[in-house]
């Protein structure tokens, strides 16, 4: 399944569509951000949702067995609607990282997934997606009440796209293989693309499932362990998920999940020296801490990291259109995305236009309950909500334009209403640094020269927009801006066969396709003699 703007799923779940190709969706003109049908069951599914987390083993799950932490500690993961506690799960530290290692290291030494087939490997991460689309409504529940976003994103985006993502990489399970390479002499010589080992892997809190396949899929088809660490915020879906590969029988050690805090758990998961190699999605500022772990011992690292992305509008543009896609660019999960679209050029030909327009969608965007028909929820914690309310002053105190929003929604939960700044300068806070939150920040230029300078003049490159109808304007603007992913008249088309990573301190390596196998692979290159070729 592709996935197109997240109007277009928008528009899946409106429909109540089971299977969508939202490419489609979008070749059919669903460009609207329209809202879905009120939603009365709301109260239900909330009540549900609850019910399935009280259900959810609170345990780590080690060496496919659930246990509790060493610490006997237990740690508690909060609504975001209401600022209560919903459940306790186990908070695991160094010490169950440590088992944890230990189990998967046993399962790669001497386990069955490194040494059976790939095909077989293949059929049960096809297992496992299928058993995740079979509980979908739960994990969409589970996803919702952890982090905050909409339930119709998470039921018809979030689980979907991961399900489609194991089954994408269970696919490449059994095409991961190296070549012959024709050599001088009476030799021949070959490659092989073996499993590194056992991986460690830490997720954040934005995307918890979709990230975790993201993860998952490339490791466990090349034929590594995991030890994996969710978010301290958002620990449920990684504990159903783990569930559910015991379930289908996933070999035991396979697959690890310690939930804990990022400077216990995490740290020593980076620093783990029994782990062959990390993987990071979360802030540059921790990236830095899990790279230089990985450093000091020599040891392969990937990271996906934050970004400051900037769009660019063009004065020849639908403005409706470019107005509707930078809005979902910025303000889609709650403006909690690293490639949100979060610096808005725009020519100064349409400039009033495109703020009026924007800030009219801002005003009319839907905040409230997740599970009810709205377009944002809560923010996932009172840290995050705290954080992005201080950027708001900041722009406030710097000289920006507020337009709208600029404060708290309602008293009760991390609610954040969607914000618009006009008239940002480059060197203004709300310019420079990642606020992770619903702050649309629009600038205006006038020079295509000066306009290029300006969006590669952060310190991140993760992603960027181009809005024009000019071949030659594309052509120039996508090969001059320094990001890993440009949408060109569009913004938040993923496909799991297309790399998705950062430039500068938005990362290191690739995440999804083929490029993503090659951060868990090892190259091994063997030569062997042959005596009497036939041929050479």
């Amino acid at each position: 399944m592709a996935m197109s703007t997240l109007r277009a799923a928008l528009g899946a779940a409106r429909a109540q569509a089971e299977s969508v190709s939202l490419l489609g969706l979008m070749s059919r003109g669903m460009a609207s951000a329209a809202q879905p049908a009120v939603d009365h069951a709301h109260h239900e599914k909330a009540k549900s949702a609850l019910s399935h987390a009280q259900r959810l083993p609170n345990q780590l799950f080690i060496d496919g067995k659930w246990v509790d932490a060493v610490s006997r500690k237990t740690m508690p993961v909060v609504d975001p609607r209401t600022e209560e506690v919903v459940v306790e799960v186990a908070e695991g530290d160094a010490a169950d990282v440590d088992r944890a290692v230990e189990a998967a290291r046993r399962a790669f030494d001497s386990g069955p997934w490194p040494r059976m087939t790939a095909k077989e490997r293949g059929r049960l991460l096809y297992r496992l997606a299928d058993a995740m689309e079979a509980h979908v409504d739960e994990l969409a529940q589970l996803e919702t009440l952890d982090n905050g976003k909409p339930f119709f994103y998470s039921r018809h985006v979030d689980v979907p796209f991961a399900v489609d993502h194991l089954r994408y990489y269970a696919g490449w399970a059994d095409k991961i293989h190296g070549k012959t390479i024709p050599v001088d002499g009476p030799y021949m010589a070959y490659t092989f693309h073996e499993p590194l080992g056992v991986v460690g892997q830490i997720i954040p809190w934005n995307f918890p499932i979709l990230m975790a396949a993201w993860k998952l899929g490339p490791a466990l088809a090349a034929g590594n362990t995991v030890v994996l660490k969710p978010a301290e915020q958002t620990p449920m879906t990684a504990l159903k998920v783990a569930q559910l590969a015991k379930e289908v029988g996933i070999p035991d050690g396979v697959l690890n999940v310690v939930t804990g805090y990022g400077p216990t758990a995490g740290n020593r998961v980076a620093t783990h020296p029994g782990i062959d190699k990390t993987a990071f999605t979360g802030s540059t500022e921790v990236g830095r801490l899990v790279a230089k772990a990985a450093a000091e011992q020599l040891k392969p690292c990937t990271l996906e990291l934050g970004g400051k992305s900037p769009i660019i509008v063009c004065p020849d543009v639908d403005i409706d259109k470019a107005v509707a896609d930078a809005h979902m660019a910025l303000f889609f999960n709650h403006g909690q995305c690293c490639a949100a679209g979060s610096r808005v050029y725009v020519h100064e030909a349409v400039y009033d236009e495109f703020v009026r327009k924007s800030t009219e969608a801002a005003a009319t965007r839907k905040v409230g309950d997740p599970f009810s028909a709205v377009e944002q929820g809560p923010q996932v914690d009172d840290d995050q909500f705290k954080k992005i309310l201080s950027y708001i002053d900041s722009g406030k105190r710097q000289g920006a334009r507020l337009m709208t929003g600029g404060g708290r929604k309602g008293e009760r939960g991390y609610y954040v209403e969607p914000t618009v700044f006009a008239d940002v300068k480059d060197d203004m806070k709300i310019a420079r640094e990642e606020i992770f939150g619903p702050v649309q920040s629009i600038m205006k230029w006038k020079s295509l020269d000066d306009v290029i300078a300006r969006a590669n003049n952060s310190n991140y490159g993760l992603a960027a927009g181009v809005f024009s109808t000019n071949v030659n304007t594309i052509n120039t603007l996508t090969r001059a801006l320094k990001s890993g992913t440009v949408w060109v008249n569009c913004y938040n088309l993923y496909d799991n066969a297309v790399p998705f990573g950062g430039y500068k301190e938005s990362g290191i390596g690739r995440e999804k396709g083929e490029y993503a196998l090659s951060n868990y692979t090892q190259v091994k290159a063997i030569y062997q003699p042959i005596a009497n070729p036939a041929w050479r």
